[in-house]
């Protein structure tokens, strides 16, 4: 049997942790929005950079640009895994969009199509 005094503290525990779950919540969260945006901002400036340095380069197209069409599908889909495993099913779900989106823009850099 349990008594009075165990009772009232196994629930100021559940409080307490009540309490503290939000805010890992909101810590987590944070997280996870800061490394997506940093594999977003990767993305945007490594593409930027191969097609650049492509259209520059004189003569036929090189690896660039099939490492161009690489990156443009990889990295949204690295950011939509990231947002997933970490319960971020609406954001996950965005960068699975991109990440399909981006499959005919990858196929006309590397000039498949």
């Amino acid at each position: 049997m349990t008594t009075v005094d165990e009772q009232q503290s196994g629930f100021a525990m559940r409080v307490a942790q009540s309490k503290i779950e939000p805010r890992r919540d909101v810590v987590r969260r944070t997280e996870v929005a800061l490394r997506v945006t940093a594999v977003t901002l990767a993305w945007l400036v490594t593409l930027a950079l191969l097609l650049g340095w492509s259209l520059a380069s004189p003569g036929p197209a090189g690896a660039e640009r099939y490492a161009a069409a690489l990156i443009a599908i990889l990295l949204p889909f690295v950011a939509a895994v990231m947002a997933v495993s970490n319960h971020q099913g609406r954001l996950g779900s965005a960068y699975i969009v991109l990440t399909l989106v981006m499959v005919f823009p990858a196929l006309a850099i590397a000039g498949w199509a």
